[in-house]
């Protein structure tokens, strides 16, 4: 950026009217690239998309059982609709018993379709036959299905439950599990009776507490420590900088977030990170941010105003680029509050949503902005000396361990071989920017090493086994077929839907859920522990954290035994106390 503190509100002005552009750009390309939209805007394709039957409308369900005791499934399908065959999944409800039912299907129609490519569908009607396990009373029976419409809107998998009486030979389509409205245990109210301005009540005390998560800490430390010296006008101006970078960067998101979901992927808060190429990235940023801190690179010239040079740039832009990389870095968390306002946000139209985004990124910035404002506050700060040079090296290793941290999620993800590459990945970009600084030799060398730093960052390895886990002792591993048996069988369950991403859940399971003192407590109060691990995107997860009326995650919901009985939603943040009612309360 040309502009200095000299011209403070051109070079600001400039700065934001780029970022804007670039957002657009950015929005207007995901739309044109999201199938079955690359002819409507955005707003026309939100329309269009309210337009489209329900699924149960669009595919109607029976079931019956046949002379040899094999389960028949017919759908009766729409006109304009279609099933997908591969997409057809019948196994029995039970926690215990995860196999498929090998299925008998009748011929398919040849398709080249735009979400899956060349695929076998179903118009009209589909017929399948489903052989059965010996049945003596009765037996239930999940169904997962997934159909598209011929205009373009693909529906999300959808589970059915069906109770085969084997005695008298009856197929019960009612489906088994309902989801009524649940009660909020933080005191937060759920989105169902929120209103827009209690969303954004919540969305900006939410962003508040946002700036005391761990991931965020380390990133605005070293700012807030710049505001004990110099001219208290210039540090306004440099606050009002950090808010447009916070709230720019949070209404981004929530574009991306809107049209995903218009596109019929349901997504939530910290959906980038359950891509491992961004995981990597990320890791790489923190990376280079440690080994600025530690004077090891030093960013000047034409690497200022690239990669992690943005946020430790002096002036204006370093201010607003500190920002964004604040909301990037605070992905992994989500705050008290944060979850029902997100949840009901993207229930609205998209400029209530963005209105809610923009309400949370004002609450993020706030402390800080409050912070340059206030000649007392900084009066607060400690004066400056040669303690902050020691500071700022010692900053640099919570960035390493975090850097690491993120590497471990990318294994988690996709298997010990890719963080084994991006780890390689790191030593060679950390040797790139290192001879960066040297002659024309070393300079080409380190070229290089950078470009094989992208190259290993790229290497994916065999994807981890969700299954393994939850592996510990006692605990199940989630899916609507299993719930929808625990809950038959009139047995009170706790669900944990978690990410190896979700620092919030990974301080909730080792301070609270993981203890001794709480595994002895599930047990005796004969409570199934559950665990939803959506560290890698999975539509059914995605849509029973949407049903409770949530967008991200953590997400700790407590069924009790008694089927009519709404579950309930548990704060963000757990102690044991709050645990402990909980389970009290299940099994009184």
């Amino acid at each position: 950026m040309r502009g200095t503190d000299a011209q403070p509100m051109q070079a600001l002005t400039l700065m934001f009217a780029r970022c804007w552009t670039m957002m657009v750009v950015a929005i207007a390309l995901l739309t044109y690239a999201l199938p079955g939209h690359t002819q409507n805007s955005l707003a026309d394709a939100l329309k269009q998309q309210t337009e489209f039957l329900p699924v149960e409308q669009a595919y109607q369900l029976e079931g019956e059982l046949t002379a040899t005791g094999d389960l028949r499934l017919y759908w009766q399908i729409t006109a304009g609709y279609y099933l997908y065959q591969h997409a057809f999944n019948v196994r029995v409800a039970s926690p215990y018993q995860s196999e498929p039912l090998a299925i008998d299907y009748p011929p398919a129609l040849n398709k080249t379709d735009e979400f899956f490519g060349e695929v076998q569908v179903y118009y009209d009607h589909a017929d399948l036959i489903v052989p059965l396990p010996s049945i003596e009373d009765s037996l239930t029976v999940s169904v997962t299905y997934q159909g598209c419409a011929d205009a373009g809107l693909c529906y999300p998998p959808k589970t059915q439950y069906l109770i085969v009486n084997g005695s008298s030979g009856t197929v019960s389509t009612t489906a088994l599990v309902t989801m009524p409205p649940v009660e909020d245990a933080a005191m937060a109210p759920s989105p169902a009776g929120m209103t827009l301005l209690l969303a954004l009540g919540l969305a900006f005390l939410g962003g508040v507490i946002l700036n005391t998560m761990p991931c965020v800490f380390p990133i605005l430390s070293l700012k807030v420590l710049s505001f004990a010296t110099g001219d208290p006008a210039t540090h306004r101006r440099h606050g009002l900088a950090y808010l447009l970078g916070v709230v720019s960067s949070f209404l981004l998101i929530a574009s991306v977030l809107i049209s995903l979901q218009a596109a019929g992927r349901w997504v939530g808060w910290g959906f980038q990170l359950q891509s491992t190429g961004f995981v990597i990235a990320l890791a790489y940023l923190f990376a280079v941010m440690g080994l600025s801190l530690s004077g090891l690179v030093l960013f000047g010239g034409r690497w200022m105003n690239v990669g992690s040079g943005l946020a430790t740039a002096p002036g204006i832009q370093g201010s607003f680029f500190t920002g964004v990389l604040a909301v990037i870095v605070a992905s992994p968390c989500t705050a008290p509050f944060m979850g029902s306002a997100l949840g009901f946000a993207l229930t609205q139209p998209p400029l209530y949503a963005l209105t809610v985004f923009a309400a949370l990124g004002t609450g993020m910035a706030a402390p800080m902005v409050a912070l340059s404002a206030s000649d007392r506050a900084r009066r607060w700060l400690p004066k400056p000396g040669a303690w902050m040079e020691t500071l700022k090296q010692i900053m640099a290793f919570p960035l390493y361990l975090t850097a690491v941290w993120l590497l471990w999620v990318a294994g988690k993800q996709n298997g010990v071989d890719t963080m084994a590459a991006a780890a390689a990945g790191l030593v060679m970009l950390a040797l790139g920017l290192t001879l960066l600084r040297g002659g024309r030799i070393a300079r080409a060398i380190g070229s290089l090493c950078l470009i094989s730093a992208v190259f290993l960052g790229g290497v994916r390895g065999e994807p981890s086994d969700a299954s393994t886990a939850n592996d510990r002792e006692g605990i199940v591993t989630w899916s609507p077929a299993a719930l929808a048996s625990l809950q038959a069988q009139g047995l009170p369950v706790f669900v944990d839907v978690t990410a190896d991403w979700c620092i919030t859940c990974l301080a909730n399971e080792q301070a609270v859920l993981f203890t001794d003192e709480m595994t002895e407590a599930f047990s005796a109060a004969e409570v199934t522990y559950m665990v939803a691990d959506w560290t890698n995107y999975d539509p059914g997860i995605g849509e029973f954290v949407r049903q409770h009326g949530r967008n991200g995650i953590p997400l700790y919901v407590m069924y009790s035994g008694e089927p009519q009985t709404p579950p309930v939603i548990l704060p963000q943040l757990l102690t044991t106390r709050i645990m402990m009612e909980a389970l009290d309360a299940v099994t009184r």
